[in-house]
């Protein structure tokens, strides 16, 4: 009986929205790879400094709440890239700053990422201690 009158998600939208704006992000991020290869950075030096600069306009957009509404029409093309991760850091540290900064800001801020980070670090090590062995 729900299915009956819940309505249709707008799929084609929605996957047009997240292809847009996922290209955006990209484009964005090789601008920037482009500008540092450019300056003479080598390329490894250019693709972490690429990464910081994203990370940190994630971090900015979602401070001043912009990236919440390009969210809202992207849904997964603004969660995937790297901008996703750091929006999933300051939006919990944001939502719980009134609580103080330790009970708030660092206690709740990796509450979305920090499953992330455990995982991805107990992965690195084990792919490490595997490649080590073989």
């Amino acid at each position: 009986m729900v299915n009956a009158v819940k309505p249709k998600p707008p799929l084609v939208r929605n996957a047009v929205g997240a292809f847009l704006v996922g290209g955006m992000i990209c484009l964005i991020a090789q601008l920037f790879l482009n500008a540092f290869v450019g300056l003479g950075l080598p390329q490894k030096e250019a693709s972490t400094a690429t990464t910081v600069v994203m990370v940190f306009l994630g971090a900015l957009l979602t401070g001043v709440g912009i990236y919440d509404n390009i969210a809202k029409f992207a849904g997964a093309g603004s969660i995937i890239p790297i901008t996703g991760f750091a929006n999933s850091i300051v939006s919990p540290a944001l939502e719980f700053k009134r609580e103080g900064f330790v009970y708030g800001v660092a206690a709740k801020m990796f509450t979305i990422a920090g499953p992330v980070l455990a995982y991805g670090f107990l992965v690195s090590i084990i792919v490490g201690l595997i490649y080590y062995l073989l």
